[in-house]
């Protein structure tokens, strides 16, 4: 599938899958670092929304990999996505559901919030 065609949204068992699978993504946790402290998901990177448009220059070299990014509930990474699809990663990827459904679905003792 070409990088223009690829959903915004990914759902938390492809990511699973994904992740599982050893494939090639940065995934990325936009959420804030108290969040973070509550709950984390192994394997993703805290780069919260509200530092992102400074820090974007720490995802140089990753423009034509699979970005996937996740949040609470999916309302903020969509947010990320679409941003950084504007700035020239087109594969980026917003988790729907965030680290709650992930909490529900993969790993159910997860600190819910």
């Amino acid at each position: 599938m070409s990088a223009a065609n690829e959903p915004i949204e990914i759902s938390v068992p492809e990511v699973k899958a994904l992740r599982d699978a050893g494939g090639d993504f940065l995934f990325i946790d936009c959420r804030e670092p108290n969040e973070y402290e509550i709950a984390s998901i192994e394997g993703a990177q805290l780069l919260p929304m509200s530092t992102l448009a400074d820090r974007v220059g720490e995802l140089a070299g990753n423009e034509e990999r699979r970005v996937v990014i996740h949040c609470h509930k999916g309302g903020r990474s969509l947010r990320v996505a679409n941003w950084l699809r504007e700035q020239g990663f087109a594969r980026a990827q917003s988790m729907a559901g965030g680290i709650d459904q992930w909490a529900t679905d993969v790993e159910p003792g997860m600190a819910r919030y």
